[in-house]
This record gives C-alpha cells, structure tokens and sequence, in this order.
C-alpha cells in the first residue's frame, strides 16, 4: 500500500511538470516554446563590459578599424587615415602617431539542432528531442532579447533546414516553427544516412561566420573523428558551446528489488539487460560513464565548452540550480 502511494506521487509529480510546460513529453507543439519568451532572462548572454549606447555593437570584433572603443596608439603608417592622428602624443614625441579603435559588431548566434532519431527517447519527463527544442528556444528568445541576430539550423539524417540569422523575431518564429514540423516527421535509422551528422556538422561551418556564437544542442551518439575536424575549424574561428542532453536511463539502469529479463536496442542492435541483478547494473554504469568520458575529450579536444542536460528535469530547474555557465 505504501509503494502504491509512492508510485501514485511520483506520477502526479510529473502530469504537473508536464502540465507547467504545456507538453506531453513526447510531441512537440509551438506553445510550449512560445513560453519561453517570458523566460529569457533565466540566462545572461551579455558580454562582460558596458556597452556605448543603444546603437552600438554587441560585441568587440576581433579586427582594429573606426569604432567606438579606443584600443591603443601606433606609429603612423602610409594609408592612416589622417583623421586618427593622435595630435597630442605626435607633439609630445616629434614622431606622428595614429589612434586604433576596436570595432564594435552585432554578434550572430547561431543554434543547431539534432533531431536524429536517438534524440526521440525519454524514459522518466521529456523526450531528449523535446528537451532540446527546449533549449534552442530559450537560446533564440533570449537572443532576440539582447538584439542579436539568430539563426542557425535544424537537422535530421534525412534532411536539414538553414535560416540565416535575423535581428527580428520573425527569425525566432522561423527557427521554432522549423523544430516543430521536423519533430512531426521524425526520421529512423538507416545505413545510407550513417555520415549524416558528420555532414551537418560541416553545415554548421559554412552558416557559422567568424565571431558567432555556436550552440550545437545534441545527445552526440554519432559523434566520432570526422565530426571533431570540423567542429574544431568552428571553435577556430566562433565560440563553441555544445549542449549535451542525456537520459538517465543512459547512464544507469533503474532500481528494481525484482529481477527482469529485458531487451534493449540502440537503433541498430539489440540486446538482453537484467534489471535487479548489481553486477549487470554495475557493468552497465561503467560502460555508459566510459561512453560520456569519450564524447567530452572529443569536444573538449574540439576547443567545446560542454553543458550537460538532463530529459528527465525541466530546463528552468536545471538553470536555476546554477550548474550551467552559459557564458565565459
């Protein structure tokens, strides 16, 4: 009678987190990621300065040119323009010199997500498919917030979307609408699809622009080498944030006094895992740990900034909990 009403809390706990996000879980709907447009001040993408005005750049480019934020002074050189003449200090030394001044830029975001089918599991809240839609709203809307422009791409094995990164929130609305008819036609694995992420990866490349700000939001089963070479050309010249959502069914087998014999596939193999026995749970919590372990040194060896997402607790928790640093 006890476990009944154990058993009974816990699933009246989750309808009511399901119930708050406006979600079953399993389907994707475009009201529950309108929701987090009264969310995005959960994060803080702001650059670590004040800016100059409303009309100024978000972000310090990298190159020296005419801006606002005065960065040093220089011999002249042939080309200057005369106007940067730095009177002052050309009097003080008898030798001219030249004002630099950093640039200031909008800064592009650009969020892409994984929808392959690995993505479309869930064993306790969400789906990881619907998680990460999550996440790339909250990303889009808190951008639109600050003024950046967002774009970036949704993607399958099957196929992919590109949208260019825009200032409006017609942009927003383009990208969310895009995760939503991808997550009603969902793809299954097939062999002719196997490079398919690692193909995506180098679509990333070409909407990336230098200085992005890049959010890949993926469960990264089909990381491997080839995905790295690219990626890493990404952190080169953009900063790299890969969000890394997970299920913790992949990462443990659950708690069960009585033993069961049951089959599990990963899409492409199947196999047999006894529940209730500690050495196969044992056995499984080491192989899963060993598996994490790889995909971060590849990201890590990327030049990735990873943030870990659990499917089975709601984004807004996860953030308030303050373990994600969603900026340097």
């Amino acid at each position: 009678m006890v476990w009944f009403k154990q058993k009974a809390s816990k699933e009246l706990s989750v309808t009511q987190l399901l119930n708050d996000l406006s979600t079953d879980g399993v389907n994707l709907s475009i009201k529950e990621l309108l929701a987090y447009q009264h969310k995005a001040k959960l994060i803080n993408l702001a650059p670590k300065r004040a800016l100059h005005g409303s009309m100024a750049g978000n972000y310090l480019a990298r190159t020296k040119g005419q801006g606002m934020e005065f960065d040093e002074v220089r011999h002249y050189q042939v080309g200057d323009d005369i106007r940067s003449i730095d009177w002052r200090v050309t009097a003080r030394t008898g030798i001219t010199h030249t004002k630099l001044y950093r640039e200031e830029v909008e800064r592009p975001v650009i969020i892409a997500t994984d929808l392959n089918h690995t993505m479309f599991f869930g064993s306790q809240l969400l789906f990881k498919s619907v998680q990460a839609a999550h996440i790339a709203s909250l990303l889009a809307w808190h951008s639109k917030e600050r003024g950046d422009r967002v774009g970036g791409i949704v993607f399958n094995e099957n196929k992919h979307v590109e949208i260019k990164p825009r200032t409006r929130q017609q942009g927003v609305l383009h990208y969310l609408h895009t995760l939503c008819e991808f997550h009603q036609a969902p793809c299954f694995n097939d062999n002719s699809h196997k490079h398919a992420f690692e193909q995506n990866c180098a679509r990333i490349r070409q909407v990336a622009k230098p200085g992005s700000l890049v959010y890949l939001i993926t469960d990264a089963y089909q990381l491997d080498e080839s995905c790295i070479k690219h990626l890493s050309l990404i952190s080169q010249h953009c900063e790299l944030v890969v969000c890394l959502v997970s299920d913790p069914l992949e990462q443990s087998l659950p708690n069960t006094k009585k033993s069961v014999t049951v089959a599990m596939t990963d899409g492409e193999s199947q196999q047999t895992v006894r529940l209730g026995d500690k050495k196969s749970a044992n056995q499984y919590k080491t192989l899963t740990a060993q598996l994490s372990e790889q995909k971060v040194q590849l990201l890590t060896k990327a030049g990735a900034r990873i943030l870990d997402f659990s499917a089975a607790i709601p984004l807004e928790h996860q953030i308030k909990d303050g373990t994600q640093q969603w900026t340097r």
